[in-house]
C-alpha cells in the first residue's frame, strides 16, 4: 500500500496516509508507537524515527480512517507489512490522527526533473555535494529512468529524451554513471560511478517523461 505525509514542514514529516481502494485514509494512532515510525520512515527513505506524533498533532485529515491498531516490529521495509486491525474502532476519528518525524537523513531529494510541464517530466538534475547537477544523456539508460520516476511517485518511465530536449542546464555537469538495475526504489539506492574524463555539452542532457502525474 502506498504511504505519504501530509501537512508536515518536510516530505519526512507528517500525518500518516495511506492508500487503499483508491482512496487515501488516516492511520489511527492506539498503539501508534516508535516501531511503527520507524517502518514508515524506512518506506520513504526517510531515516529514522523520531518521534510517533498522535492526537491529531498535524491536523485532522479527511476520508475514510485507513488502519487502526497497527503494530510493527520496526524491522519490516513496508506499513502493510505490520499487523493491524480491521476498520472498525469507534471511538477513531480524525482527534486520533497518527502522525511520523523521521530523521530525514536520506530524504534530501537526490534527484529532480526540471524544465518539463510537471514534476514528473523533465531534464535530469542530481544533487551532488550540496550542487544539483545535469545528467549527461551518453551514459543514461531506461533502468535509471524508471527508478527516477520511481523515486519521484510519478509511476514508470514513459519515453527518454536527449539533446537538451527540456533546455539547457545553467549549472555543472554531473561526472558520473548511474548503474541501476531498474527495481530500487530510490534513486540514491543505485550503483554509480565515477566518469573522470566524461565529456558532455550543454545539448546532450538527459530528460526523462514518466507515465503519471503525482497521485
Amino acid at each position: 500500500a502506498k504511504v505519504r505525509l501530509e501537512n508536515g514542514d518536510s516530505r519526512c514529516a507528517g500525518r500518516v496516509e495511506v492508500k487503499k481502494q483508491g482512496h487515501w485514509g488516516t492511520v489511527c494512532d492506539d498503539d501508534w508507537s516508535i516501531e511503527d515510525v520507524a517502518v514508515v520512515c524506512k518506506q520513504l527513505g526517510c531515516g529514522s524515527a523520531l518521534q510517533a506524533p498522535q492526537y491529531g498533532y498535524f491536523g485532522q485529515g479527511s476520508g475514510p480512517i485507513g488502519l487502526y491498531s497497527v503494530e510493527c516490529e520496526g524491522t519490516e521495509n513496508a506499513l502493510s507489512e505490520c499487523t493491524h486491525a480491521d476498520w472498525t474502532k469507534a471511538f477513531c476519528t480524525h482527534a486520533f490522527d497518527a502522525g511520523v518525524i523521521c530523521s530525514g537523513k536520506e530524504s534530501s531529494r537526490f534527484v529532480r526533473l526540471v524544465g518539463g510541464n510537471s514534476p514528473c517530466s523533465g531534464r535530469v538534475e542530481i544533487r551532488d555535494a550540496d550542487q544539483w547537477k545535469t545528467v549527461c544523456d551518453s551514459h543514461f539508460g531506461v533502468k535509471a529512468a524508471d527508478v527516477i520516476c520511481r523515486d519521484l511517485q510519478c509511476g514508470t518511465a514513459l519515453s527518454i529524451r536527449d539533446g537538451a530536449h527540456f533546455g539547457e542546464g545553467v549549472g555543472p555537469i554531473w561526472d558520473g554513471e548511474l548503474q541501476c538495475v531498474g527495481n530500487e526504489p530510490f534513486l540514491s539506492s543505485c550503483p554509480r560511478r565515477s566518469l573522470s574524463n566524461q565529456t558532455c555539452s550543454r545539448a546532450n542532457y538527459a530528460g526523462v517523461i514518466c507515465t503519471s502525474e503525482h497521485s
